[in-house]
């Protein structure tokens, strides 16, 4: 099955690529892969939330925004790629949660991107991970992620 098929069974439509807010483009395609830059969680242009996990945003909330986030991924790495039926599967996901003091749910959190991603590509969606808790993110979001896919 396709990956356009599979995103339609799952009834998964992708977001327009995201606008890059500083110097650096969305996705860069070299060596057999796809390399992403760091997805932060824009609806339709705005973040759906802003602040610490663990304390104004709640950790089911951020894994839903992380989701998001590796969504917002595999749409920019489509768009380098040349359409989202050249991605075959997913490397390696790197997740960054900002983090309230005490918090350690990182994980879980990040979570909300490897299933997504499981769901999407099955067993080629398996990959290797980082979910680090960081002090800020860009414009305040609680979650960003990068993904690099394979390319079939």
């Amino acid at each position: 099955m396709s990956v356009s098929d599979r995103l339609a069974e799952l009834g998964i439509e992708l977001p327009a690529v995201a606008a890059p807010v500083a110097a650096y483009v969305p996705a860069v395609v070299h060596g057999g892969l796809v390399y992403t830059s760091g997805q932060l969680p824009f609806v339709d242009g705005a973040l759906p939330a802003v602040g610490k996990v663990g304390a104004e945003v709640s950790a089911e909330d951020a894994k839903t925004y992380a989701r998001t986030c590796a969504l917002n991924a595999l749409a920019a790495a489509a768009d380098a790629a040349g359409g989202v039926d050249r991605i075959a599967g997913v490397l390696r996901v790197g997740g960054f949660v900002a983090s309230a003091e005490g918090f350690m749910g990182q994980p879980g959190v990040i979570n909300g991107s490897s299933d997504v991603l499981g769901e999407i590509f099955g067993d080629a969606g398996r990959h290797a991970r980082a979910a680090v808790g960081v002090a800020e993110l860009p414009l305040g979001s609680p979650v960003e992620v990068e993904v690099a896919f394979l390319l079939a």
